[in-house]
């Protein structure tokens, strides 16, 4: 049986809804959707690249918090209400993931708060040692 580990952001939203930042399970890291709010004073920029950047701020802690980094990502899933606000977003995903290559998949779909362009969904392996 493997170890489960949940890790806790400190965001509201995980209190309000009752879930985790991330959970790892064994060798596997899931990071729960993630969005552009810096968690630590809970306010959000208006531009779609600056979420993003914090979006991938706010994954970084989790995955260093379960033991590991973006060099580890096997699945990403990037969410936006508008299609429009992805192509903006391309260059900061590059320099994240270009040399990782994950699989990846872009959905178009409503979001939880109307102040929400992204919202990003990792899935990493830790080594194994």
């Amino acid at each position: 049986m493997t170890e489960r580990q949940v890790i806790l952001s400190g965001s509201t939203f995980e209190e309000q809804i009752g879930y985790a930042r991330a959970v790892v399970d064994g060798d596997r890291v899931h990071v729960s959707g993630t969005t552009g709010f810096d968690y630590t004073t809970m306010t959000i920029s208006d531009d779609v690249v600056e979420q993003v950047e914090q979006c991938l701020r706010n994954i970084a802690a989790a995955l260093a918090e379960a033991g590991c980094g973006f060099a580890d990502v096997v699945r990403v899933r990037y969410l936006l209400p508008d299609r429009a606000d992805f192509e903006p977003c391309w260059p900061v995903l590059r320099r994240y993931f270009g040399e990782v290559r994950p699989a990846a998949t872009m959905l178009v779909c409503g979001l939880s708060d109307p102040r929400m362009k992204i919202e990003i969904e990792v899935y990493a392996r830790r080594a194994t040692t």
